[in-house]
């Protein structure tokens, strides 16, 4: 969340009053408390136009994107040729939603997918979202290896249904959605003898990881782990299941990030960039021995299926994606501007205390932040940390929107570390846009009291609301 409005509009009550009626009929039918939570962080304004990277508000403001709809434009906002390609199919007035017939155009995509992501993987079901990806893994997985445990990694983000919520260990996305599922167990990302010693006990249908964290904090495991994990899974019986939802598509500079460890998974989830940003869309990825486990007679053709799953706007929006990705080379200049950008945002921030690190694979990076260590800053960021850990995170994210523009986020599960995760059509003006954005902010950070004195202003606001 960010802000989008000076410390003086904050003050200004008819600032304040126009703000509120952004989004009227969604606060009373939708969602209030996120309306709420907008408005104190001056983030509720209204978006006319988005294109590529850049974000245009009605009062005027050119946003850069450094979020991506958490990794779902990386062809960046409304890519022409894929808009293109959905009013085509429109206008055939084809069979979008027939169910009892054979969508070919499915079987095309999964094809596609299949060859890019090579390995074993065969068989392809779409869905709707990643969570709805995450949920067929586990059913995919248990059906196969007639066992029921599952074993995860400690702060991963799978989703928000059931079954992925409980394949996460964080107590904010569980509380108050229990009892979930029995028979899961956490180890902590990159320790490969914790997972070894779960496995072993051969109690588990898979292990189901991503092959870097993104809301976990943009974390990179070793080369070896990987690895590791899947000669484990292979010893005992385990599936090995890669979530790639965010770090599939190009994002880290490869088709799939399992292609930088060299590993050859037996389910992979795909969702958000596959759909362009306009269609909703998933894909499970799988092998044969897998699918046979699960489709294993003609009474179970439909034994696992979805409303939506193989609609032909979705299957349209996603082959239009992959052209784009594909002819414009986005994975190669994401891995190149991936590069290029870290070492400049390390330059940049280098003389800082409070930035520990930079880190990241192609065009998927975060910046991860410490508590200041000047004793008259340090005694600020304690009081508001108290109040709720994001607060200083969602400071920085706040003062790029507002005064740099630039919509970023900090990460889910590590309220310390900042994304910057734009569209693979980033420019290199655009990067270093943000290199010297957040260079000034770090640097208010560590030299401004009014940097700390107006986020205790919005503390106190937060705790009235």
């Amino acid at each position: 969340m960010n802000m989008a409005t000076s410390s003086a509009t904050l003050a200004s009550p008819d600032a304040s009053e126009a703000t509120s009626q952004q989004g009227s009929n969604y606060k009373t039918y939708v969602n209030p408390q996120w309306v709420a939570l907008l408005n104190l962080l001056g983030m509720n304004v209204e978006y006319l136009r988005c294109m590529g990277c850049e974000l245009f508000t009605r009062d005027g403001r050119r946003i850069l994107d450094f979020l991506s709809g958490y990794c779902v434009h990386n062809t960046g906002h409304n890519h022409p040729s894929i808009i293109l390609a959905l009013k085509n199919e429109l206008n055939q007035c084809g069979p979008a939603m027939l169910q009892s017939h054979v969508p070919e155009i499915a079987g095309e995509l999964a094809r596609r997918l299949c060859e890019l992501s090579g390995g074993d993987l065969q068989k392809v079901y779409f869905g709707s979202s990643g969570s709805e990806g995450v949920e067929a893994a586990i059913k995919f997985s248990r059906a196969t290896t007639r066992r029921a445990g599952i074993v995860y990694a400690k702060s991963s983000f799978h989703g928000l249904t059931t079954g992925a919520l409980s394949l996460m260990n964080d107590a904010f996305w569980r509380e108050g959605f229990g009892p979930l599922l029995p028979d899961t167990f956490g180890v902590p990302y990159g320790d490969i003898a914790a997972l070894q010693a779960a496995l072993a006990t051969k109690n588990y249908a898979a292990f189901i990881v991503e092959p870097l964290q993104a809301e976990g904090g943009i974390q990179v495991p070793s080369p070896a782990y990987l690895r590791q994990a899947q000669e484990a899974c292979r010893r005992t019986g385990t599936l090995l299941v890669l979530d790639e939802v965010q770090t599939g598509m190009y994002r880290t500079g490869t088709f799939l990030a399992a292609h930088h460890f060299n590993v050859q998974p037996d389910i992979v989830v795909l969702a958000k960039a596959l759909s362009g940003g306009l269609m909703p869309v998933s894909a499970v990825l799988m092998t044969n021995k897998i699918y046979d486990a699960v489709y294993s007679s003609l009474r179970r053709a439909i034994v696992h299926t979805s409303t939506f799953s193989e609609n032909s706007l979705s299957m349209r929006a996603g082959l239009a994606t992959l052209d784009v990705l594909e002819r414009e080379e986005l994975g190669p200049r994401a891995f190149r501007l991936g590069e290029e950008f870290r070492a400049k945002l390390r330059r940049e921030l280098a003389g800082f205390d409070m930035v520990k690190e930079v880190r990241g694979m192609g065009l998927l990076n975060g910046i991860e932040f410490v508590p200041p260590r000047k004793l008259a800053f340090r005694a600020l960021y304690e009081a508001f940390h108290k109040i709720h850990p994001a607060m200083f995170g969602q400071i920085v994210v706040m003062r790029m929107f507002r005064e740099k523009g630039i919509l970023t986020q900090i990460c889910g599960n590590n309220f310390m570390v900042l994304k910057a995760a734009p569209p693979l059509i980033v420019t290199s003006e655009q990067l270093n846009e943000f290199v010297e954005a957040i260079g000034s902010v770090v640097e208010m950070a560590e030299t401004s009291p009014a940097f700390w004195t107006e986020a205790l202003h919005m503390v106190r606001r937060a705790v009235t609301i």
